[in-house]
């Protein structure tokens, strides 16, 4: 009897982080489908830049879930997603809006990112809610394969526009940014696996139903 309100309470909580992550996602997609092609890729960190570093700075609240339990992702990957997006919208975009953030890279960047979190954050909501549509699962376990080597690419070539200006900045923050790049090669094989994994056990589960 007094589980009920704690458990309702959190579920409510993570419904509206999910919606209101996923509205945010929206409104930087918006955005870049507005600006680029009006404005060019090289003027989108102008009108988008600042707001996409703070919708993604709160995902930072999604560590914290992890870390106290409240949802079950892990905690190592979370951290991992979480961090190398934050270095690319503080430690490089912001540090050196001149360079990476000028390139088309940074507009894919966004354009997968945000996909990526509309669809995430959306299924999220979904599922807390009930059952979520079978096309919202299908794009949530399918999607990855085309956008998350195509948002990693994207990051990739945003650091490599960056380097100069960095090394100008320091040359210690040159090569952290290089060990960076290096880490992204057992980074995308852990999380991209982590994703197949879990696109094997839905996939099956959804099998399954459809037999019964």
């Amino acid at each position: 009897m007094h589980n009920k309100p704690a458990v309702s309470l959190k579920t409510h909580y993570l419904v509206l982080y999910n919606t209101i992550s996923a509205f945010f996602w929206f409104a930087v997609l918006l955005r870049v489908l507005l600006i680029m092609p009006i404005l060019g890729p090289e003027n989108v960190a102008g009108g988008v830049c600042d707001f996409a570093r703070y919708v993604q700075t709160g995902a930072v609240l999604e560590i914290v879930h992890s870390a106290i339990g409240l949802v079950r992702s892990p905690i190592f990957t979370t951290v991992m997603q979480v961090f190398s997006r934050l270095l690319l919208t503080w430690g490089v975009t912001w540090l050196f809006p001149r360079s990476g953030a000028k390139t088309l890279a940074f507009s894919t960047m966004l354009i997968c990112w945000s996909i990526t979190e509309i669809i995430r954050y959306s299924f999220y909501a979904s599922s807390l809610r009930g059952s979520p549509s079978k096309w919202l699962v299908w794009l949530r376990y399918n999607t990855f394969f085309v956008l998350y080597p195509a948002g990693v690419s994207s990051e990739l070539l945003v650091i490599y526009a960056s380097l100069t200006d960095a090394k100008k900045l320091s040359p210690l923050y040159y090569y952290f940014l290089i060990v960076i790049v290096l880490t992204y090669i057992p980074g995308f094989y852990t999380l991209f696996t982590h994703m197949m994994k879990q696109r094997r056990r839905i996939m099956k589960n959804m099998g399954k139903r459809r037999e019964i």
